[in-house]
Order: C-alpha cells, then structure tokens, then sequence
C-alpha cells in the first residue's frame, strides 16, 4: 500500500500497490443471450444479477456488460440513442443500480461497453442534423459533405464499410430533394460521430461522468482506434478492405494520431475518480491495428490502462505461430508497463470449440480439446484475460440457424453467412432437456430470440457444474490457482526447450505451462504430476492436444 494526496482536498488516499486489473479476469456478458427474467426471450439486467452468483461461483474478478442502453437495436445495442439511460427492453436505471449493489456485495467489479465512434440514427443529435441545413452547427457532429458527379449523386469518396455495401448514405433535404451524403463506417444505422467536433468529447466526458458516479469500475471501449478520420476524407487504396478483413485496416478512417489526445483525457477522468477513493477505474479499448507495436501505443502510462489483444485469438492452431504472438505482445506491449490483455472468444467471433476443430455441426472432440489446452494456456501468461459467456462451458458456434432467424446486420447488408456473428450469440443453456434451457422462464412457451439447437442440453450449466470433467471445472480450477499465484500481472516469462509442435514457458514465479499442439504424445518438460491438465496426463508425458501446469522451483525445469 501506499499513500497520495488529493489534488483537490489535499487529504491523503491510501492505493493498492497491486493494481487490481493487471491480472484480472473478467467475463463478458452479452446481456440480450445471458439470462431472461422476464419471460420475452431477450436476456436482460435482472437476469445478469440473478447470474452473478454463478460468476462468482465460477471465481472471475469482474464482467463486462454489452450495450443496454436505449436502442433501435439495429446492430443489438452499439447503434446508442441515448448513452445515460437503459432501454426498457434490459429494464431501467432502478435495476442497474441493484446489479452494482449486488456485484460489489459479492466483490464483482463491472464494465460497461461504450460506443464513442458513432451512435444511433435515432440519437437526437442525428434526427436534429437531418432537419438542419447544409452547414449547420448540428451537422458538424458528423461527417456530412457534398457528394461526387453529376448533381451530386456520387459518395463524397469511395470508402466501404466494414458490414458491407458504401460507408456513404444520402439525405434527402427538408424540401425533398437529395442532399449531403453522411459517413457510416458500419450501417447507415450508425452515423459516425466527428471527433474534430468539441461538443462530441464534451458529451461523452458527461457520459463517462454519469456511470462512474454510478459506480461502475471503468469501460470497455468500442472501435477505440476509431473516432478520428482523415481530415480532407480522401479516396483509400483499397477501399473494401474493410469489408474483405472485417477489420480496421482502411488507414484513413482508423488509427488516426488525435485519438491518443481523447484516450489521455478519458484517463484524467478515470485519475480525478481513482484519487477520491483510492480504487482505480479501467478503460480498456478494443484496438484493432496491424501490429503489436502500434497496439503498445494506446497502453502508454496515461493513455488506456489496457487494450485487447486480438491476435492469440486470431492465431492458427501452431506452436509457431501462438509462440510469436506471445513473443510480440510480451515485449511490446507488456514493456509499456501496461499488461497484456488476452482474449480467446468474444460476441464477434467463431468460439474456439469450432475454430480449432471439424465444420461440423456440433464442433468436434478436437476442437473441443484444443479449446481446453488454449484456455489453459491463456490463464497461464501474465497479464489479464477476458472470457466471453458460454466459453466456460465449452459452447461450440451454432453454424446451422436458419436464415430467417438471423439478425446481424452483415447478413442484412451482404446476404453472406460467410461471417455473420449470431451463432455465438445463441443464448445461454442453463438447465433442462429441451429449448429455452432455463434461459426464460415464467411465461408459457417462451422462445428465445435466437433458437437453441436441441444438443446445447449438453451443455447446459447445471450438468456442467455437476461434471467435474467439463469445461466450467477446468475453468474454475484454473482460476482458483491463478488467484493464488504471486502478482501474476507482473509476471515475466521465459521459453523452455520442447519438442517440435510443443510450446512451453515457466513464468518468474515458478509456474511451468506446455501446450502439445499435435495429436501424438510426448515428453513433459517437467517430470511430476501435472498441478492441472486440460486432458487425462500421466506424469512425464503430454498427450496430443493438452495443455498442463506444472510448480518448479529450478530456473531450468
């Protein structure tokens, strides 16, 4: 512990010398698939506080809670219309604040997800712009401009958005006639906001203002290496590079150098809360750039105390390739004195259970046994970890929904399934033999409102908690000993030598981790029994697609 004083009271506040983020865990709630109290089949905030006791139960530090601010739900909550309330389709201000009495009862911390890049077509600053005039201090929130070509009637450039079809949607004028085109780097549903504007970073400091006074312990902030454009918005290169990668990687609409000035400022904020009471706030950004280095950037010591890193996540199944990642981030980002922050899963993306194994329907054996070795390893290194809902149960992608339930608006806007994100969306199973699995409740023949393939029964939360051999125990186990390694954030790390397609690392407090990335089995690099294993594992030996723990006290196991 240590002391500071308060640059306004001049009182000292006692700080925690362990930062408790540096090596938290925390899980992501996507509230709409968690857990329904209502019976409407869209979880909701009452469903989250209902569940926390299992999260506690499951041992993670904090959650982050998706958007459930009032929305048209376009793109499920990040198209925001009002950033300080809660859409009654979640429940209201009254509810949210008896999550945060529960969750700090039980020593949970929370996050909300804000969306500061662009915001509802509903917003009232954006029903207000499209009233005004060419010119106008309402349009200046955005990025309106004239269009190309005869009368107008081409885009102002030839950027793509990222869900498909032109990031340009045309007005038409109060008198009917078409107007000024405005810029949406997602779905015309989601103009984006303009950066440049002082009014747009005045609101969004109220915004951070409103929930910290509610309490909350910081945000997970969306496309935070959006926000700023190229001033002169030129023609790209490569205009649908965008959609091809469904990515950032259009360099005049992302990664501009102003947001690190925003970034700066919203940790001044998130300081001024942490030295009245000395618990510190987090802002974690979800920064999507090409490399390790540029990532590092954002984590600098008074930008984003820490920053997703996505590229363990997007890594192929390889020893190689998992062991440059690691390589990267651990020089790179963990020497900016930040840590790193590892994720596996999340609401966008294929879960892992697929992603390693078989197209098929319900996933494979091993798939399933790679996901096990890799959420294994991911506890193992040094910094924090975010898990997202469903992945402690060993929740493979439904790939089979049909296409009159799908939702995303990438569907809506290509027609492709190609990368659509409903099938990890699929609200949880949490008890029964048939659909809802205890996910709504209370209402006779409730649907929820993405269908549950008849196999997630397997799956559900109660035959996982009574398995010791399913994926919820391996979970909690690996939490419960991640708890009690010494300052685990802080850790260093150092490769061993292992076998061919074996990864293997000892970290400065002794732990030992080996993944076999391959199907056959082979020699451990420690001899003893394994502290925890992902799959059966005899000593001395490493079988095919597992991962292990291992306590050594000598510097070369």
């Amino acid at each position: 512990m240590h002391n500071r004083r308060h640059a306004q009271t001049g009182q000292r506040v006692t700080l925690n010398t362990h930062r408790w983020w540096r090596d938290a865990v925390i899980y992501q709630v996507y509230v709409r698939s968690f857990l329904d109290s209502t019976g409407d089949g869209i979880g909701d905030l009452a469903g989250v506080r209902a569940g926390l006791p299992y999260l506690k139960k499951l041992g993670v530090d904090g959650i982050w809670l998706s958007p459930f601010y009032p929305s048209p739900q376009h793109d499920h909550g990040y198209d925001v219309a009002d950033y300080c309330d809660v859409d009654p389709l979640f429940g209201d201000l009254a509810e949210f604040d008896l999550l945060m009495t529960d969750a700090r009862r039980l020593g949970i911390k929370v996050l909300l997800d804000i969306v500061p890049n662009h915001c509802s077509s509903d917003h009232p600053w954006f029903r207000e712009a499209l009233e005004a005039a060419p010119g106008s201090q309402a349009r200046a929130r955005f990025h309106f401009a004239e269009g190309r070509g005869p009368d107008g009637a081409e885009p102002p450039n030839n950027w793509h958005a990222m869900f498909g079809g032109p990031a340009w949607t045309r007005t038409t004028e109060r008198d009917g006639t078409p107007g000024q085109w405005y810029l949406h780097m997602f779905t015309p549903e989601q103009p984006d906001l303009n950066w440049r504007n002082p009014e747009v970073g005045a609101h969004f400091e109220h915004v951070l203002r409103f929930w910290l006074d509610r309490g909350v312990d910081g945000f997970r902030i969306d496309v935070a290496a959006g926000l700023f454009k190229h001033p002169g918005l030129p023609d790209s290169p490569d205009p649908e590079a965008d959609a091809r990668t469904r990515d950032s990687v259009n360099p005049l609409a992302w990664n501009q150098p102003e947001v690190h000035d925003v970034w700066r400022h919203w940790r001044s904020v998130c300081e001024e809360y942490t030295a009245r009471d000395g618990h510190e706030r987090l802002l974690v950004g979800e920064v999507s750039v090409p490399t390790a280095r540029e990532h590092a950037e954002y984590v600098r010591h008074d930008e984003l105390h820490q920053a997703f890193f996505f590229d363990l996540l997007s890594a192929p199944w390889n020893a190689d390739a998992f062991r440059k990642v690691v390589s990267e981030a651990m020089q790179d980002i963990a020497g900016t004195g930040s840590t790193v922050t590892w994720v596996l899963n999340n609401h966008d993306q294929v879960r892992t259970v697929t992603r390693y194994g078989e197209p098929t329907t319900e996933g494979s054996g091993l798939g399933a046994a790679r996901a096990r070795a890799a959420a294994l390893l991911m506890l193992a290194l040094p910094g924090a970890a975010y898990i997202y809902q469903g992945e402690e149960l060993g929740l493979p992608e439904v790939v089979d929904l049909p296409d009159d339930v799908l939702t995303d608006p990438i569907y809506r806007r290509t027609g492709s399934r190609a990368r659509i994100r409903d099938g990890c969306r699929v609200p949880l199973p949490w008890s029964g033999a048939a659909s809802p699995f205890g996910f709504t409740s209370g209402v006779e023949g409730a649907k929820p409102w993405l269908p549950q393939p008849a196999y997630f029964a397997e799956y559900a939360t109660d035959r996982a908690l009574a398995d010791t051999r399913s994926f919820w125990h391996l979970y909690r186990d690996g939490l419960q000993l991640r708890a009690g390694l010494p300052q685990l954030g802080e850790g260093t790390l150092r490769w061993l030598e292992t076998p061919p397609g074996v990864l293997g690392f000892v970290r400065g407090d002794g732990l030992v981790c080996a993944v076999n990335f391959g199907t056959a089995p082979t020699s451990a690099p420690v001899s003893g029994t394994p502290l925890l294993s992902s799959g059966p594992c005899a000593p001395g030996v490493l079988p095919g697609s597992t991962a292990a723990w291992w306590i050594s006290d000598c510097t070369n196991p």
